[in-house]
């Protein structure tokens, strides 16, 4: 079965590039909104209108600031509707972002602007995809929202100036992120998905644009051209609204998939699946690699609370496997040490297939949150050379080295760990996760998943399947047994 199987839709693109943090993103992005003709769809977890889009003083006339661009394009283009989609519990926090509630306010008087707080999910979920579509002819779809705290430059600078947010000038901490750009049918594809979820949250059906537009900015050099790309969905069951796992069964035969190793880089660490999926290649002797990059700390209290108990307990639970060292954590600091949140999601196995989207390793990115990924299958030796590029240069932003060190060191010594691990020092690297101390309440919340469910009926209740790492700790004793029959015999 092909990878493409596990997905919604399987479309053609004339080009593709992956995109590296919030910086060049929204510079990017402002770019392709401006050729926009018919219709600009928004869809994002949260929406800050007084974001800067472009810090480096563009002469076409158009405002930098998002809400004042937007507004700008209304009426600068009377034919032009620009819809924006967010999760009604992040629209809320928009009343208290100074101008923002203004600003929408303002629009709600426009015929071409449509704000829409997205609702219609089940208890305990959110709307959690990042996709921006534009004439259809056009689309981004990753993991960087338009909203504070998501700017920063790929070099991560210590104490950079410009990543403050809005009205009251604290400084954000260094933010590591991506998203994937397309045109053609994918992007048409893409278009389909966002109207779809518009109707879902309530809002009246939209009409497809018309063909002829291309959006591509000028200043985006594709990576890929002509491929295939395939969507993969999750969507929690909500009334009549089924459920849509395909995220989950592409995370799974991704897993299986792999050769020689895979780079993962995702904001938590706490999917049972697809843990369980890592543990199942760990017991074969001569499996793969996995080297999975997190933030040290998650962003928020309870976000810590819930997936970096969960986390720990992963990573305890995997620790006790004879084959542990095949999988490592890092996490990124910057040049003085400070930590580098990774917000991004990408998934590279060996040089042949790139994920890119919204969905996290956890419980709720699998069934319960809406998300949306992007795959892409090499199918040819200069596709694989490009994905490998892309986990070099990856790698090699993390560990602050050339990339090109970071692929000849992967050729003479074959295994990834040992790449890193070589290719680690002072200054900007990455640095061996080692889960702290959690509360003995902590593990048992995350055991649970009451916090983190699978499914919309396990929101706050615990989980009937055996917990969290039960699975992974019978995988583990079964392997013990089978060493030391192996001992035994030799």
């Amino acid at each position: 079965m092909s990878l493409a199987d596990h997905g919604w839709r399987t479309e053609h693109a004339g080009r593709a590039a992956l995109i590296v943090d919030a910086a060049d993103y929204y510079v990017h992005a402002r770019h392709a909104m401006m050729k926009a003709r018919e219709r600009i769809l928004l869809i994002g977890w949260d929406f800050d209108t007084r974001i800067i889009l472009d810090r480096g003083f563009p002469r076409d006339g158009a405002p930098t600031e998002l809400g004042p661009f937007l507004t700008w394009l209304a009426d600068s283009r009377p034919d032009l509707c620009i819809n924006i989609l967010t999760w009604d519990v992040a629209a809320v926090k928009l009343l208290g972002r100074g101008t923002t509630a203004f600003r929408l306010l303002r629009w709600m008087a426009r015929p071409n602007i449509t704000f829409l707080p997205d609702d219609a999910h089940p208890f305990g979920a959110s709307h959690h995809q990042k996709i921006v579509v534009i004439d259809d002819a056009f689309a981004f779809c990753g993991g960087i929202d338009m909203t504070v705290s998501r700017w920063d430059t790929r070099e991560h600078l210590d104490d950079d100036e410009r990543r403050r947010r809005p009205f009251t000038g604290r400084r954000s901490m260094p933010w590591h992120d991506a998203s994937m750009a397309v045109d053609g049918d994918a992007a048409k594809a893409l278009g389909d998905l966002a109207r779809l979820r518009w109707e879902i949250a309530g809002g009246a059906p939209l009409p497809e644009p018309s063909a002829g537009s291309d959006p591509w900015p000028d200043g985006l050099e594709p990576q890929f051209r002509d491929l295939d790309v395939t969507i993969a969905r999750t969507r929690g069951l909500n009334g009549e609204v089924e459920e849509l796992r395909e995220i989950e069964a592409m995370f799974v035969a991704m897993i299986a998939d792999v050769r020689r190793h895979a780079y993962v880089e995702t904001q938590y660490f706490a999917s049972r699946a697809i843990a369980e999926a890592i543990c199942k290649r760990l017991d074969e002797d001569d499996g793969p690699e996995f080297v999975i990059v997190n933030p040290k700390v998650a962003d928020g209290w309870l976000e810590e609370e819930v997936m970096g108990a969960a986390r720990a307990e992963l990573v305890d639970a995997l620790r006790q496997h004879p084959n542990h060292h095949r999988i490592r954590i890092y996490t990124p600091v910057t040049h003085r040490g400070a930590d580098i949140y990774v917000h991004a999601k990408v998934m590279i196995v060996d040089d042949r297939v790139l994920r890119v989207g919204s969905a996290n390793m956890n419980n709720r990115s699998m069934g319960l949150d809406s998300e949306c990924d992007l795959v892409i299958e090499g199918t040819d030796d200069a596709m694989r050379a490009t994905i490998a590029g892309l986990r070099d240069d990856l790698l090699g932003e993390h560990l602050g080295i050339d990339p090109g060190i970071v692929g000849e060191t992967l050729t003479m010594t074959g295994s990834l760990i040992e790449t890193v691990e070589r290719l680690r020092g002072s200054g900007r690297t990455l640095m061996p996760f080692d889960p702290p101390d959690k509360g003995t309440l902590q593990r048992d919340l995350a055991r649970s998943q009451a916090l983190d469910p699978e499914h919309p009926d396990q929101a706050f209740e615990p989980a009937q399947n055996g917990g969290l790492v039960n699975g992974i700790r019978r995988r583990t004793r079964r392997m013990r047994r089978r060493v030391r029959r192996r001992v035994r015999r030799n």
